[in-house]
């Protein structure tokens, strides 16, 4: 799956330990999508994938989702684009 990342971020705190989220745009889908990114150790990633402003369709939101569990490399992507922007 091709992907566009508009924006990204990402904090750090002693207490949450990692925090990010990274809006971006998947080839053929009309709706971006935010996953927000959660961490304690900056290797073990729990995420949670919405749509970013208005609702799409669920067959949309389905398959980034099975990309994100199937292709490493695209979860990876997400991660390595809201890890740029660490604030320290």
């Amino acid at each position: 799956m091709n992907i566009r990342i508009d924006t990204a971020d990402m904090s750090y705190s002693k207490q949450d330990g990692y925090l990010g989220h990274v809006e971006f745009a998947a080839e053929g889908h009309p709706h971006a999508y935010e996953i927000t990114l959660q961490s304690k150790n900056a290797n073990d990633w729990a995420y949670s994938l919405n749509f970013a402003r208005e609702s799409g369709e669920e067959a949309h939101i389905e398959a980034v989702e099975a990309a994100l569990e199937e292709d490493d490399e695209l979860f990876d992507e997400l991660v390595q684009a809201a890890m740029s922007r660490l604030e320290r």
